[in-house]
């Protein structure tokens, strides 16, 4: 086995992460976009998840930082109420923006850079990124749980070692 720089590695597990991600939101049937778990819609529970990835994955403290334009306040917020409901094409539009950030950022990063903190930021690169790995898959196992207790549909993931399909596949397991 070739061996990789801890940058590349992480590049390649955040690449594979995100494609599960946009698996399960597409694992997701339209009825069940809206139904409430956990007194909140499913729909947010996946915003919750993209937001605190694009957020808390790079620098939580950017200065820079702009919410979505979909964004309200609390929207991401999973103990509170909205009033506003996002579409998948929102979600899905969300989701490949906030993609395009992460892969462009991984990209660039090396392994010196892991170590060091973002302007303004009290933690390490990589503790965002692994801190963001744990939240991630925790909503991502809850998503899958809801998809797999409703429909008895398990949404296919990749593993460590699986290809990334190519073309039409199988969305389940």
């Amino acid at each position: 086995m070739e061996k990789k720089s801890l940058a590349e590695v992480i590049a390649n597990q955040t690449r594979r992460a995100l494609w599960e991600v946009k698996n399960v939101i597409d694992c997701v049937p339209d009825e069940l976009w809206d139904k409430a778990y956990c007194e909140m819609p499913c729909w947010k529970h996946i915003y919750h998840m993209l937001h605190s990835l694009d957020l808390w994955y790079i620098n939580p403290r950017d200065k820079d930082y702009t919410e979505p334009d979909i964004h309200e306040k609390d929207l991401n917020n999973l103990d509170a109420f909205s009033c506003r409901c996002l579409s998948r094409e929102e979600i899905s539009s969300y989701f490949l923006a906030v993609e395009k950030k992460i892969e462009t950022y991984v990209s660039r990063l090396s392994d010196e850079e892991l170590s060091t903190k973002p302007q303004d930021c009290e933690y390490d690169r990589f503790t965002l990124i692994l801190a963001q790995f744990r939240h991630l898959h925790s909503h991502m196992g809850m998503i899958m749980g809801f998809i797999i207790a409703d429909t008895g549909l398990w949404p296919r993931v990749l593993g460590l070692e699986k290809p990334f399909p190519v073309g039409e596949y199988d969305k389940y397991f």
